[in-house]
């Protein structure tokens, strides 16, 4: 393999990573205060292109206007998917929530399929992230430099938020304890709530990113990505953000680099992740950088 071509693969990786660390984040933040694992998360992620779409194409929104749209309605979602289906749940068995949101996960999907359709859709994407650049004989589209660059701002953001204000602080305290927190005056189900709306803005950027890498939009297209995302997040240690970014990273390279390297594999790119699950979960259930948590009885 010539440097041009891996550098080439590594440019791709680096662009898919970030996708994964976006949408592994939303995982692991719920995860980080509820120990719930968010299935619906992938769908979240589905719904937020849909709304960039239409927002373009029905209403003719600007795309400067439609995305970030996207993502308060999507955090809306999340906002209200929360109240629904898992605030309600609070005080149940974890296996309860866990089932409501495998359940809220089939539901929007079918909610997708019956609204907006089967078939896949084009997504439209703006000139400024189609633009070709040639750098050292690697020809990059102009997204994949935006990608990353979103992501590191998004996560430094977020960790600004979780580790310097008082609602990150309160987020911490959540995580380690509901009923101690409750003592020290935090508002425990504005606080998840708060968790649930960020993560799923976290998606939305992600999906958008996503449909302007990949411009095919179809209900069940949050599925693949969204596992992929939780294996991220396994990775590099669920319930912790900077694990979520390393995992993110990791898979997206490996993804992309594998097939490089391993053409006649191409087939079976999907698996990969799943692999690398089964291996993390023998070797290092914690993940990378996670700590312990023992479970609450």
């Amino acid at each position: 393999m010539t440097s041009q071509l891996f550098l080439q693969h590594l440019s791709n990786g680096i662009s898919l990573g970030s996708l994964y660390a976006l949408i592994a984040i939303g995982y692991t933040m719920v995860y980080g205060i509820l120990r719930l694992i968010n299935f619906a998360h992938g769908d979240i992620f589905m719904m937020a292109i849909y709304f960039a779409y239409y927002g373009v194409l029905m209403f003719t929104l600007p795309w400067y206007i439609s995305f970030p749209a996207a993502v308060i309605l999507t955090a809306l979602l999340g906002l209200s998917i929360d109240k629904i289906a898992y605030k309600p749940l609070r005080n149940a068995p974890r296996i309860s929530a866990l089932i409501s949101a495998i359940g809220v996960s089939f539901f929007l999907q079918n909610l997708g399929i019956v609204v907006f359709g089967g078939r896949p859709k084009g997504f439209q994407r703006p000139d400024i992230f189609t633009q070709m650049f040639e750098i050292g004989g690697v020809k990059v589209q102009s997204v994949t430099f935006i990608i990353p660059v979103v992501t590191v701002i998004l996560l430094l953001g977020l960790s600004y938020l979780v580790y310097q204000t008082k609602q990150g602080m309160a987020m911490r305290a959540v995580s380690k304890d509901f009923e101690t927190a409750r003592l020290m005056a935090i508002n425990v189900d504005n606080i998840v709530a708060l968790t649930f709306t960020i993560g799923s803005a976290l998606a939305a950027f992600g999906g958008i990113m996503w449909a302007l890498r990949y411009p095919a939009v179809f209900p069940l297209m949050g599925m693949v990505p969204g596992l992929k995302a939780f294996v991220a997040a396994v990775l590099g240690g669920i319930g912790s953000i900077p694990g979520a970014m390393i995992g993110g990273y990791l898979i997206g390279l490996l993804e992309i680099l594998l097939v490089a390297f391993f053409p006649n594999l191409a087939g079976y790119r999907d698996a990969y992740a799943f692999v690398i699950l089964l291996f993390i979960l023998l070797v290092k259930p914690t993940g990378i950088i996670g700590e312990e948590i023992k479970e609450k009885v």
